[in-house]
């Protein structure tokens, strides 16, 4: 590196490349921004790099997991709870997985594609519930920039006109599957709201990308680009500018300030060498994730920032959340000898289940949506796990080869994915004394989930059975016990870490502001499930995104203002 190269002052850094960093990328640079990335892990183009076709049976482990791919070694995520060399602590009494993606695209490369819109009750729950914060900003200030996502992304659904669940601006919805056909039966009977899924993976021609070919390997990474990951749809656009510098294997150490103390660029390990590096911007955007951005600021301790930069509130990692999360699975007898077909469709249900309940009739605040499994899926290491859950299920030789193809699609599962209300026992700091593999001091997780959360899960359970009971099936296990917590979801185990960042007007109380910048620092700004005030029932990539935009639009405006 020259030191030409070294002076050079960029418009704006930008940490991490998912759903917040790969928008603000996109955005930033179309705008004329120049930005460079910093990357944790390696780079990725799903177009090249995927093995969306391949069977099962040309590996030698016929897709197991492996330790970088924990859900398959076919799936395009590299990363895991695990990574050699990064780990994290848990207090004592507390139970917490913490997932990170180490690649360019970050998380977008593992998620289901489910994209659901934050509501109106959403963004003011303690006004009606009386729990938990309001965010500063309502549905009616993101839904412009929801509309502008849908049209750029591409998202298929429905219109419903339900009061909580907003439509958007969709793409045609795929037809339901069989075994998807006997749930909605059996929920329209249990009056549970079913409806067609709204996924980001395109039915139509949209944006010069080509529609889904319903291979079913959404989760491998898509070689036609027909389901959303920042990688391809976002950043390579950003690419093509000219305006984009990508640093990938680029541990961020710290965030930088000058003795104005304001941001003036990050501090990383180059991971190939292990030399620090640093960038110099302007404008300094987090999108690491709402963890690994916390770990940033609380490690960016100055003599200014005594408590880690932004963190004057002491906010900082505090108040973090996880979807609330069950599954229940049973054998529907009906499914029995299907007929060979291909009903591989996109690689995620074609239909789901919005809350649909008054929870002042319940014993439980908040709610949660149901995600729908099972079908012909193509067998892989585990096909049929725990085959002895079956009936009459057995033999040798053809026998076993009939048993097989007679239950073969017989399965039907319920994920639960609900709302946890934020509290103070759940937060993430610094351990005083573990560091990472480059000296950088790692987190610790506090966690605790309330009788809130368990109720909420024990409800799900109850739900996923009668469902199944409809439909004529047998549940494979006996429902979870109050002791066992009903089967809730260890924490971070359903990959939706929010809040630790968390927006808001009092600056006492909250750390970044309703633009996404921080109180203490004018040309910081956090852009990923960070700054979010609650959870919402719904996954939060939509809203990160919408957000990201918002927040771009903003640095923009600032921009040509002088201001930043």
């Amino acid at each position: 590196m020259t030191l030409l190269q070294q002076r050079k002052v960029y418009d704006v850094c930008i940490v991490g490349s998912g759903a917040g960093g790969g928008m603000m990328a996109y955005m930033l640079t179309q705008a004329g921004a120049d930005v460079v990335m910093l990357e944790a892990g390696g780079p990725w183009d799903n177009t090249k790099d995927s093995v969306m076709l391949k069977w099962p049976y040309e590996s030698p482990i016929r897709g197991n997991s492996t330790k970088e791919r924990p859900f398959g070694e076919f799936d395009a995520c590299i990363g895991g709870w695990d990574i050699e060399g990064e780990p994290y602590t848990r207090a004592d009494g507390s139970k917490f997985d913490w997932w990170r993606a180490r690649m360019v695209g970050g998380r977008t490369n593992h998620w289901g594609r489910i994209s659901l819109r934050f509501g109106p009750d959403d963004f003011r729950r303690k006004s009606l519930d009386g729990l938990g914060d309001d965010w500063p900003i309502g549905y009616d200030t993101l839904k412009p920039y929801y509309d502008r996502v849908d049209d750029l992304i591409g998202i298929f659904g429905s219109a419903e006109n339900l009061p909580n669940e907003p439509d958007g601006r969709f793409l045609p919805p795929p037809t339901p599957r069989c075994y998807e056909m006997l749930v909605k039966q059996a929920a329209d009977r249990l009056k549970v709201t079913c409806i067609p899924a709204r996924l980001s993976i395109i039915t139509r021609p949209h944006n010069g990308r080509a529609a889904c070919h319903y291979c079913g390997q959404c989760n491998r990474g898509c070689h036609t680009n027909s389901n959303f990951s920042s990688t391809n749809v976002l950043i390579a656009p950003a690419l093509e500018t000219g305006k984009l510098t990508l640093h990938t294997n680029a541990m961020a150490r710290e965030v930088t300030v000058g003795a104005d103390g304001r941001a003036d660029g990050v501090a990383y390990v180059n991971k190939a060498d292990g030399t620090d590096q640093h960038v110099r911007a302007r404008i300094v955007v987090l999108a690491a994730s709402a963890c690994e951005s916390a770990r940033l600021l609380l490690n960016s301790k100055s003599s200014k920032f005594p408590q880690g930069l932004a963190n004057s509130s002491g906010v900082v990692g505090k108040y973090l959340t996880d979807t609330t999360g069950t599954d229940v699975a049973g054998f529907i007898p009906k499914l029995q000898n299907g007929i060979p077909h291909n009903e591989d469709g996109v690689g995620g249900g074609h239909l789901y289940c919005p809350w649909w309940l008054d929870n002042r009739k319940l014993d439980f605040p908040r709610g949660y949506h149901i995600e729908i499994w099972g079908g012909r899926g193509v067998p892989s290491y585990g096909f049929m796990w725990g085959v002895d859950a079956y009936p009459e299920f057995g033999g040798y030789g053809k026998a076993l080869k009939d048993s097989y193809r007679r239950l073969y699609g017989t399965t039907i599962g319920f994920s639960g994915r609900g709302e946890m209300i934020p509290n103070e026992r759940s937060y993430c700091e610094l351990d005083p004394e573990m560091k990472d593999r480059w000296g950088i001091p790692v987190l610790r997780f506090h966690w605790a989930w309330t009788d809130h959360e368990h109720l909420q899960v024990k409800h799900m359970q109850e739900t996923f059975r009668a469902l199944i009971d409809q439909m004529g099936g047998e549940v494979f296990s006996p429902m979870p016990t109050k002791e066992k917590g009903y089967g809730i979801a260890t924490g971070g185990r359903i990959i939706h870490e929010m809040g630790t960042t968390r927006m808001g007007k009092d600056a006492s109380r909250s750390v970044v502001n309703e633009w996404c910048r921080a109180h203490d620092v004018p040309n910081l700004f956090v852009s990923d499930g960070g700054p979010f005030v609650s959870q919402a029932d719904k996954n939060p990539t939509w809203t990160i995104m919408a957000l990201a935009m918002r927040t771009a639009d903003h640095i923009t405006e600032q921009r040509k203002g002088g201001a930043v």
